[in-house]
């Protein structure tokens, strides 16, 4: 009952319906998107939201020439050959830390269970997206050993976050996230996975600072506009950041004007939650 009463102002938020997410799905391919990716709470699905999951996917394949990646939580034996049947292009599994740190950070699963997960992952012929958040407490020497495991385990994708401090946030201000750090670790990604795609992705405003162009020579790609719970660089400083760094932006769909817009390059709110209008887009007036 105390722990009810903790937790009671907290706000619900159902899975999205079918029309909500068919119509992010159409907004994200008419922005001139490659792939389209569904992100889920929850330890991981059941066999009945595989099936609802499935029926998306084909939907979307159907409607949009666009890609699909899903990032469901844990999976079971037989439910990535049933997702890799239905037409998923990637699955989105993070390791998120060490695995000697591991269980400081989480108590209801193990190290080893999101292994599991992307060998499943990897036996139904799906590419895979696992990356880590750095600054969780792993050290230089944890954080080497997940981009070693990655490598190891062939993975294609490797979104780097840099942990993000939010006031109230259990783990406080990271340590030892310099703008060097995080470079480093953004080469050492690289090396050790010289064929995946290295991406510059949550917290990189923060962290990597005044540095932020130089992490597009290790990393394939930055993100923008936001990440799962709080805002980030908007597309316009983002992409006016590739530019000045001397870097072209290839696109089909028309982009933003980037000298009408002032501000500095760069520039983001990571301090604040996101707000319900932010998370979900696709109910919100065109």
């Amino acid at each position: 009952q105390g722990r009810r009463s903790e937790v009671k102002d907290l706000e619900d938020y159902p899975m999205k319906s079918d029309a909500e997410i068919l119509e992010e799905a159409r907004r994200a391919a008419a922005a001139g998107a490659f792939r389209y990716c569904m992100v889920f709470a929850g330890r991981g699905p059941s066999d009945q939201r595989v099936e609802r999951l499935s029926q998306l996917i084909r939907e979307i394949k159907t409607r949009y020439a666009i890609e699909v990646c899903v990032s469901p939580g844990l999976l079971r034996a037989g439910q990535a050959e049933r997702l890799k049947a239905a037409g998923l292009d990637r699955l989105n599994h993070n390791l998120n830390t060490s695995e000697e740190n591991y269980p400081s950070i989480c108590t209801t699963h193990g190290y080893a269970d999101r292994l599991r997960t992307l060998e499943y992952c990897r036996g139904a012929g799906l590419t895979a997206c696992s990356g880590m958040i750095l600054g969780l407490g792993e050290g230089p020497a944890g954080a080497v050993r997940v981009l070693r495991t990655l490598a190891e385990l062939g993975v294609q994708s490797i979104p780097l976050n840099f942990l993000v401090s939010i006031p109230g946030a259990p783990l406080g201000q990271p340590e030892k996230l310099t703008p060097e750090y995080c470079l480093r670790a953004l080469c050492l990604a690289r090396l050790l996975n010289p064929r995946a795609e290295v991406r510059a992705a949550g917290g990189r405003e923060a962290h990597l600072r005044g540095l932020q162009a130089l992490a597009l020579y290790p990393a394939n790609s930055l993100f923008m506009e936001g990440y799962l719970n709080v805002p980030g660089a908007k597309q316009h400083d983002t992409l006016r950041l590739i530019r000045e760094a001397g870097f072209e932006v290839e696109c089909e769909v028309p982009l933003p004007g980037l000298d009408e817009v002032p501000g500095e390059v760069g520039s983001a709110q990571t301090e604040r939650l996101k707000t319900r209008a932010e998370l979900r887009p696709a109910l919100q007036p065109s």
